[in-house]
């Protein structure tokens, strides 16, 4: 029986409450019968609902039926989540939470507990990076033949058509717009490799365990060139890099140094890094976070 109400977390109604009447907002009103129904059918005692919480997902805090504790997550619908617990699978606890089981028709995924208000960000830049780099070569595996995961390369195509749709409306940003349109179509051809990546990885997406210290949570997988997957961590805590004096030969010291750890081509990773800046920048200016977006364009700049 649940001991607390079951409720959304604010944050994750204002992330998504904007989807007024369309499936995603059906989702959120029917979350707590959900949450309920998967409770009562993996025998589950509901602790609290984690809050803040995060953005895309709902998290509650359970103990199985023989008193262990762990997570249940409730992922947004859509391929994401689905392919979520296949990766989780194909990692089986090797640098990232360990999945205790799936329900594959409504999506909800019992995790081993990790603690969720200590991530990687908590510790100093360096030491950060350090775990970090440590903890992603673990999650790039072979995606094993008849894989369900979307490539870098299909990836790269949805992003496209957006990418050369902002580059009409760029103004001074439109050379770098259309540099990451021509890496964008060079990059996947010349893949030195093909690895299972988390496709999110970031130092927020690292969190504390007791099996080992630090754990990855929340893949977003793809199948492609580690460079890629690595490009998202380059960006981590942009913001400070960009405040800092000498900020362009700071990123790119950044860039050298994780390409080196990890026995990553350099300029490839500089390109993926730049792609990678370039497209967030351009969804962050859309929703709303002109700031931030021009931030994530002046870093690709430096590069």
């Amino acid at each position: 029986m649940a001991t607390a109400p079951i409720e959304p977390p604010q944050r994750l109604l204002g992330a998504l409450g904007g989807d007024q009447e369309g499936p995603v907002r059906a989702w959120l009103e029917a979350l707590p019968a959900l949450v309920q129904q998967r409770l009562d059918a993996w025998e589950l005692t509901l602790e609290r609902v984690h809050a803040p919480g995060g953005l895309s997902s709902l998290v509650a805090l359970v103990r199985q039926q023989d008193g262990a504790p762990a997570a249940l997550k409730f992922p947004v619908p859509g391929r994401a989540a689905a392919q979520e617990a296949a990766a989780l699978r194909a990692w089986d606890g090797w640098g990232a939470v360990r999945l205790l089981r799936a329900d594959e028709a409504g999506g909800a995924l019992l995790l081993e507990r990790l603690q969720g208000s200590v991530s990687l960000r908590s510790l100093p830049e360096s030491k950060a990076l350090l775990e970090a780099a440590g903890t992603v070569r673990r999650l790039w595996v072979p995606p094993g033949e008849g894989h369900p995961f979307a490539t870098v390369a299909e990836r790269v195509t949805e992003d496209a058509k957006a990418l050369g749709a902002a580059g009409e409306f760029a103004g001074a940003a439109a050379p770098l717009v259309e540099e990451a349109l021509e890496l964008g179509r060079a990059l996947p051809d010349g893949a030195p490799e093909e690895v299972l990546l988390h496709g999110a990885f970031r130092q927020g997406k690292v969190l504390a365990g007791e099996r080992v210290p630090w754990l990855a949570v929340g893949p977003a997988p793809l199948v492609g060139e580690r460079a890629y997957d690595l490009a998202r961590l380059v960006l981590d805590r942009f913001e400070d890099l960009v405040a800092g004096s000498g900020a362009p030969a700071a990123a790119r010291r950044r860039v050298a140094r994780l390409a080196d750890s990890l026995e990553v081509d350099r300029e490839r990773l500089r390109g993926w890094t730049l792609y990678r800046a370039v497209r967030a920048g351009l969804r962050e200016s859309a929703v709303g976070d002109r700031q931030r977006g021009e931030l994530l364009l002046e870093f690709a700049a430096y590069l």
